[in-house]
């Protein structure tokens, strides 16, 4: 999603539909949440399966702290600067786990990333009918404390200007990949390519508020004659800003769907580009000491910035893109955020495309490798003809797990009891790093989500739909065993639509709270004994 709004794409892709977008600014008075309401069916289903888990926390280390990202588990949709997809929080442990909600708007609202200031407030961003808003909740109660609109997508316009609302579900920029820094301050491309940095802060009265301190209009290098409601048949091109990180040096970096990487320098202003011809970005990116690494739909590429600012290829690393793009992917090429992993942080993994089944491949990532001797290991995951994910793999020493969201287009497929074939399966690297190994494989049916992992508890979260013979359409928290694949313990959280989170993640929180992106909002799940 790794999003729209991963893909971890990680990447989420959040419903945004509208009819005309004002820029805002300022505080908002405090908002009481209210619940988001329960199809019909919630008395027939099971509210809680499996029974407690007893925390272990799983050995080793996380990634490096990136010196200009919130701490790692609070910084953006995939956790950290790798996108490792963990977090260093005890998400619950099953122990009468209970569940509240925030309705952000009549229809829509979905909360996709999730990051969490110094005090652990929540600060997200969600996506309304007139466009998507930042916002900041109370971690407990999920009142929203201050909101800030950004401007509407031009993927909503066409959507209901041509009635083809695949268009939202395809389009993974505007906002929804952004970053929180070393500061507090949220990072992020809003549609009309600008990057804002926003601070918050409490006001004399005690009320909560957003400041723009920084925006840096990318127009000059990004094509951006987008349909609008004043522009309904745009002549021109337009290129939205996928996502935007930092690197180690605190130059922000963008790219584009349509294959433009930028850097932006904060300090001056400056920005520089290069155009990868003919490819396409839906994915966040990831950045370590050595690089930043990101994925097209042709290739993983991992990049440098010169003396100037000016992005510069390292390597580049073509992989199997198949025929067409499957049910379960936003584009014919790679659903992930690259993982940059490894107990000696050598290795970037992502996943590829080909037809008759998905592989996960691990990469050498040292520009000393000589070539064709990056390639550490192509292992086949799921089933023939039924493999595909849209979604960071989760990346923890040597290991990584993957999720199966072959079959989920959008909230409409799992209507009706429906449900995906689902699966997830954990692969190491041998520590000689001959090549890799399958550790176990899991039935959870994970439509959607970009999952996560507890370090703390040696937990995997996922969200699950079954199939349901009555077309009941009830939805679970799901807590998976990292070191065996087995399932812990399942928490109902809501039936129907509303409840389909549609690609956005899962997020621990400080406190132990365990938080979901929904279609109608967001879902908190939390022990309560």
């Amino acid at each position: 999603m790794s999003p729209h709004p991963t893909r971890g794409r990680a990447r989420t892709l959040v419903l945004a539909t509208a009819l005309g977008a004002i820029l805002l600014t300022g505080a908002a008075p405090v908002a009481q949440a209210e619940e988001i309401p329960l199809a019909p069916g919630h008395r027939l289903v099971e509210h809680y399966e499996g029974a407690p888990a007893t925390a272990l926390p799983v050995p080793g280390k996380g990634p490096a702290q990136h010196p200009y990202l919130a701490p790692n588990g609070r910084s953006g949709m995939h956790a950290d600067g790798a996108g490792s997809g963990t977090h260093p929080h005890p998400g619950p442990l099953g122990r009468a786990p209970g569940v509240t909600s925030e309705k952000i708007a009549p229809v829509g609202g979905e909360c996709a990333t999730v990051t969490f200031d110094s005090g652990g407030r929540l600060v997200t961003v969600c996506g309304t009918f007139s466009g998507f808003l930042l916002k900041l909740l109370d971690p407990r109660t999920l009142d929203t404390l201050a909101e800030y609109k950004l401007p509407q997508r031009s993927s909503t316009v066409e959507a209901i200007t041509r009635l083809d609302f695949e268009k939202i579900f395809k389009d993974t920029s505007g906002g929804a990949y952004f970053y929180l820094d070393e500061r507090d301050r949220v990072v992020l491309a809003d549609s009309r390519q600008h990057i804002q940095r926003l601070s918050h802060r409490q006001k004399p009265d005690g009320s909560w508020e957003f400041v723009v301190e920084d925006d840096w209009d990318l127009t000059s290098l990004v094509p951006h004659d987008c349909v609008t409601w004043t522009n309904l048949f745009p002549s021109g091109v337009c290129d939205p800003v996928t996502s935007v990180m930092p690197d180690w040096e605190g130059r922000i970096w963008w790219v584009t769907r349509l294959g433009r990487v930028g850097t932006v320098d904060p300090a001056t202003g400056r920005l520089r580009a290069v155009r990868l011809a003919g490819e396409e970005i839906q994915n966040s990116f990831s950045v370590a000491e050595d690089g930043v690494s990101l994925v097209t739909d042709h290739a993983l590429y991992s990049f440098e910035a010169d003396a100037d600012g000016v992005p510069r290829v390292r390597w580049r690393e073509a992989y199997d893109r198949g025929t067409g793009t499957k049910p379960g992917s936003v584009n014919q090429g790679s659903g992930t955020t690259p993982d940059l992993f490894g107990v000696h942080d050598e290795y970037v993994a992502i996943t590829d495309n080909a037809d008759e089944r998905m592989n996960v491949l691990v990469y050498r990532r040292g520009a000393d490798t000589p070539e064709g001797g990056r390639l550490v290991c192509k292992v086949p995951v799921f089933g023939r003809g039924a493999s595909t994910t849209d979604n960071s793999l989760i990346s923890w020493g040597n290991s990584l797990v993957v999720e199966n969201n072959y079959g989920y287009e959008n909230p409409s497929t799992l209507l009706l009891g429906r449900s995906v074939v689902g699966g997830a399966t954990r692969i190491d690297v041998r520590a000689d790093g001959s090549g890799c190994d399958t550790v176990w494989e899991s039935d959870v049916r994970s439509p959607s989500t970009v999952p996560k992992l507890s370090t703390v508890n040696g937990l995997l979260y996922f969200y699950e739909k079954r199939p349901n013979s009555w077309g009941i359409d009830a939805w679970y928290l799901t807590a998976v065993d990292f070191r065996t694949g087995r399932r812990a313990f399942s928490r109902f959280t809501g039936t129907g639509l509303s409840y389909d989170n549609n690609w956005a993640p899962i997020t621990l929180g400080p406190d132990g709270t365990a938080y979901v992106g929904v279609f109608n909002g967001i879902v908190a799940v939390r022990d309560t004994a």
